[in-house]
């Protein structure tokens, strides 16, 4: 792999962690690295950081915490 791409996932912990996950990716970018954008959407995906992943994430804690104000009402 290139040694700027190396540098990069260094730098970003989140996608290094997907990287080691899904070994694929090291034989794709080290023969197209312009597919590098198209790996990080996936590790969004993987990593939980989607728009959708983070309003459900948050519907859930406000779900919890409605229940546990119900429970105290009581």
């Amino acid at each position: 792999m290139r040694a700027d791409l190396m540098q990069y996932f260094s730098e970003k912990p989140d996608l290094k962690r997907y990287l080691r996950a899904e070994p694929y990716w090291y034989r794709v970018l080290a023969r197209r690295p312009e597919r590098l954008e198209e790996m990080e959407k996936e590790a969004r995906f993987f990593n939980g950081r989607t728009w959708p992943q983070r309003v459900s994430r948050m519907n859930q804690g406000l779900g919890m915490t409605i229940q546990l104000l119900n429970l105290l009402k009581r």
